[in-house]
């Protein structure tokens, strides 16, 4: 089977899992349009795919999936509301913040996509790189947390801070562990702006929890919801619960 080829998910959102079956952990999802790389195939129903824009790899359903037959299409932005609808073949299909809207109509297998309409993100002059990553931040507040997910529907805390920096044009790393390798380290709380990523990590020094710094006392993250919460120096401090849920290993910041 011919492998590196270009695919994109034929549908709003498609599962990326751990294994080639429906019962196997989501770890991740693709939005319509987003470019992959095609690693292996199973059985005919299942494809191992490597994401071109974070590098991160997973079985999908074949039939959720198409070979892009314009391997050049240009991604001239992500979509920026809420919601919205593109065309499929005729037909609407409503989509997510943060889904790639290309300079044209995309063919893939049978399927042809028009982006024509939606508003898209530019990225924005650096001075106005922490109203931009602010305002999209709120856009998600109150999304329910879910395990592998990356839109408004569902969405975990790593998938949070690395849609809300898409519109940046700035691609991060997919989990939390590997988001921290990137960057420049910050020393310490006071010297945070609005943007910067804390990091946060259990007993063993596994990091297993990210959000997103609005200054140096505030956070928004995405844990039960993508919620703001308070933050000291020793990590989070939920303003629900009225007590500490993370602990506070490092500071990174990703742009001037």
């Amino acid at each position: 089977m011919p492998s590196g080829e270009l695919y994109i998910p034929v549908v709003a959102v498609c599962a990326v899992r751990e294994a080639a079956d429906h019962r196997s952990e989501m770890t991740s999802q693709l939005l319509l349009g987003e470019q992959v790389r095609l690693l292996d195939e199973y059985k005919g129903e299942w494809l191992l795919v490597k994401s071109v824009h974070d590098g991160y790899e997973g079985w999908c359903q074949k039939i959720q999936m198409a070979q892009l037959k314009q391997p050049s299409a240009q991604i001239k932005g992500y979509f920026t509301g809420t919601t919205g609808i593109s065309n499929v073949n005729g037909q609407a299909m409503s989509i997510f913040m943060g889904t790639p809207v290309y300079e044209e109509d995309i063919r893939a297998g049978v399927f042809r996509i028009s982006f024509t309409g939606l508003q898209f993100s530019h990225v924005p002059d650096p001075h106005s790189f922490r109203d931009v990553l602010q305002n999209t931040a709120f856009a998600y507040l109150n999304a329910s947390y879910l395990w592998g997910g990356r839109t408004a529907a569902g969405i975990d805390c790593s998938g949070f801070v690395q849609m809300v920096y898409r519109q940046l044009g700035i691609h991060l790393l997919r989990d939390a562990y590997l988001q921290a390798s990137e960057g420049r380290s910050i020393g310490f709380l006071e010297e945070a702006r609005c943007g910067d990523l804390a990091f946060f990590d259990e007993p063993d020094g596994r990091i297993t929890h990210v959000g997103m710094l609005l200054n140096d006392h505030e956070i928004i993250h995405a844990s039960g919801k993508v919620r703001v919460d308070d933050i000291d120096n020793e990590g989070i401090v939920s303003r629900d619960q009225l007590r500490r849920t993370h602990h506070l290993r490092l500071i990174r910041r990703y742009f001037p």
